[in-house]
């Protein structure tokens, strides 16, 4: 790994890196930014997706010699100063790490859930708009070992810039599919044998009362909303029990709780 100094922010061979956050709200046509350390490890390591380029601080290339020389032989390393970073990506970039990636092809949902195990557990997000929560849910998924993420159209893109650096990479390393709508969806989980468990203030069991099946899928909507009432009557309702006056979390919160209590009883 032999780094290649960058002098001018306007050098067209980093052109891909620049104006990052203009860039995000656009969409990258196939490709994702990793930011970070952690991040760019996930990349390297991932099996699904593919680093593309790499521009870091030129302060940071000793420290994290062993982790670059990892990259395929064909990925170019750009490195400048802080200041340079700074102009070619549009604002500070602390971290000091940036690197440019193709997406996996993504399988469909039937695809997907038949690919997994016999006591596979999987997230579904309906209307989940904010990138911070899509990123929690990926993080939660990955720390409770949850078998891959199903997202709605109105869900947001789990590749946006934010939600991999909350997720911590994790949208790197779980599996993840779209559904088009939400028949396709219970058709999807119906044919893999999956009981969905959906998310509910109101909902008729409370979570420590939840023994799961072999397979599970927790379906979760957006703060506020909810999930919609056509959802709620094709699954089994779930509550978390919480103080007295209280009905509300954060959806990212509730995920990891629910995750946690599926994981650590055993199945029917």
């Amino acid at each position: 790994m032999f780094p290649l100094f960058v002098y001018d922010p306007d050098d067209p061979r980093i052109s891909a890196f620049r104006a990052v956050r203009e860039r995000d709200l656009v969409g990258r046509e196939g490709q994702f930014i990793a930011e970070g350390e952690v991040v760019l490890r996930m990349l390297i390591r991932s099996t699904r997706h593919k680093p593309k380029a790499v521009l870091i601080d030129g302060k940071r290339i000793e420290k994290l010699a062993a982790l670059l020389s990892e990259l395929p032989y064909d990925v170019p390393v750009y490195a400048g100063t802080q200041a340079v970073l700074d102009a070619i990506a549009g604002f500070h970039l602390h971290r000091g790490i940036l690197a440019i990636a193709e997406r996996g092809l993504q399988p469909t949902t039937v695809e997907l859930l038949s690919t997994l195990s016999d006591n596979a557990l999987v997230v579904v997000a309906i209307g989940i708009a904010n990138h911070d929560n899509i990123g929690g849910i990926f993080r939660n998924a990955a720390a409770f070992g949850a078998d891959a993420v199903l997202l709605d159209p109105e869900s947001c893109d789990p590749f946006y810039r934010k939600a991999i650096r909350v997720s911590v990479g994790a949208v790197l390393s779980v599996p993840s599919a779209r559904f088009l709508s939400n028949d396709e969806l219970f058709e999807a989980l119906g044919q893999g044998s999956f009981t969905p468990f959906a998310l509910s203030p109101s909902g008729n069991l409370t979570l420590t009362e939840l023994k799961p099946p072999a397979r599970s899928a927790v379906l979760m909507g957006a703060e506020g909303p909810g999930l919609p009432a056509e959802v709620l009557a094709r699954s089994t309702t779930v509550r978390i029990s919480m103080a007295e006056g209280f009905d509300s979390l954060n959806v990212g919160t509730a995920c990891g709780i629910v995750l946690h209590h599926l994981r650590s009883r055993p199945n029917c």
